[in-house]
């Protein structure tokens, strides 16, 4: 513990030092003399600083009390850097668009997965700020956000639109239920976007169109790293979201084991996905090339962050998959083949990580099925297999109830 004393008469040096005061606070002493006050900490499995002030400004007393606040935010499922940025923002313009949005993150940030709400957060920081942040949202109408929702969609990227359209909804009726909007304009553009898909998600369940996917999903010609998440992408049935942040740390490898954690998942429940021996090998075979850092498909642009949850469904668009399948959509073509071909339901919607709405059936699934979806997992990629070399389609298994 520091005392105020030791923080007066702390003396530069040639390079910058910490004096930590526990609780993940600490003062950095810089080599011209200036001294700040920082707090690390953890938010949905990342490292984070945040500023609590610089010395003499901010007391040693002072900056205790904001590191409380900011843990106290942490307690609560708020990032406290977010909610540091988003009150700034406010007091710079507290009626535009970026200063609602940002407010709005912050308030669903307890009940939303860390995933999620980077997710949303990239999503507004990538399209909408940009054009309509610092707009005062009274001066927002439907022909404003449609503008800016077709900037997205004259790239190709029509899931990303729809999403959009549905985060920007979201913060409009935020806005509208605390006072500062007296409407929702997204409700207007119903249909003036086109559809991302011809149901909720594109996907094929003809087993020989899925070997014609799978084939083309193999001959992907983008990056290695791309490629191989494209095929592990089917036999894992996973959200694309959790396959672009895979973690080495969360994959045992030599039990075929993926143990996702719970502020990853949407259902915040941890998950377990048996990895089959075809999902091993692929594993196996990228680990030369991002074994050494954490994440397992990192960003092409920074190795530290994983690639984009985008990655996937654009990349499939590229090889001409929109309207037939889309990343999402490869859940669903797992789901309605092992369901046609008698696997037990229970096991097929665990494996899916759905939320069982029956609380007490929940508790059960939570610890069953382990067996039965090692096995499920292992024969659906052996059927995807055979699919894909073009064998001829014969049944997953016996027409049986698993």
């Amino acid at each position: 513990m520091l005392t105020e004393v030791a923080v007066k008469r702390a003396k530069p040096t040639d390079k910058p030092y910490r004096l930590s005061d526990g609780g993940g606070m600490f003062l950095e002493v810089r080599s011209n003399g200036a001294k700040y006050w920082r707090m690390a900490y953890r938010f949905g499995g990342k490292q984070k600083l945040l500023a609590l002030g610089v010395y003499p400004d901010v007391s040693l007393r002072d900056a205790r009390d904001r590191r409380d606040d900011a843990r106290k935010l942490l307690a609560s499922g708020v990032d406290p850097g977010e909610s540091k940025k988003a009150a700034k923002i406010a007091k710079a313009g507290g009626d535009s668009f970026e200063a609602l949005a940002r407010e709005f993150m912050v308030n669903k940030s307890p009940s939303w997965s860390a995933s999620h709400h980077r997710h949303v957060r990239e999503c507004f920081e990538r399209d909408v700020f940009p054009w309509i942040g610092g707009t005062p949202i009274k001066e927002l109408g439907p022909v404003e956000v449609l503008t800016m929702l077709r900037r997205i969609t004259a790239r190709g990227a029509l899931e990303t639109a729809a999403r959009t359209r549905q985060f920007v909804g979201q913060a409009f009726r935020y806005a509208v239920a605390t006072g500062r909007a007296d409407r929702d304009p997204t409700g207007d553009l119903r249909g003036a976007l086109p559809s991302p898909t011809k149901g909720h998600f594109s996907a094929l369940t003809d087993p020989r169109e899925v070997g014609e996917m799978l084939r083309a999903l193999e001959r992907y010609s983008g990056t290695h790293v791309v490629r191989i998440a494209l095929q592990l992408a089917p036999l894992v049935m996973v959200r694309p979201a959790n396959l672009a942040q895979m973690e080495w740390s969360e994959l045992d490898l030599e039990a075929g084991e993926w143990r996702i954690p719970a502020e990853k998942m949407k259902a915040r429940a941890a998950h377990f996905v048996p990895l089959s021996k075809q999902a091993v090998a692929l594993l196996w075979e990228i680990y030369p090339l991002s074994g050494d850092g954490r994440y397992v498909f990192p960003s092409a642009t920074n190795p530290d962050a994983s690639m984009s949850r985008e990655t996937l469904g654009a990349s499939m668009r590229r090889l001409g998959l929109t309207d037939k399948q889309t990343a999402h959509g490869l859940r669903t073509t797992a789901s309605t083949i092992l369901h046609e071909q008698g696997f037990n339901s229970d096991v097929i919607e665990r494996q899916l990580a759905h939320a069982e709405r029956n609380k007490v059936k929940a508790a059960y699934c939570r610890a069953e099925f382990l067996p039965e979806r090692r096995k499920m997992m292992q024969t659906w990629a052996d059927y995807l297999d055979r699919l894909k070399h073009g064998a001829e389609v014969i049944p997953l298994a016996p027409k049986r109830k698993a």
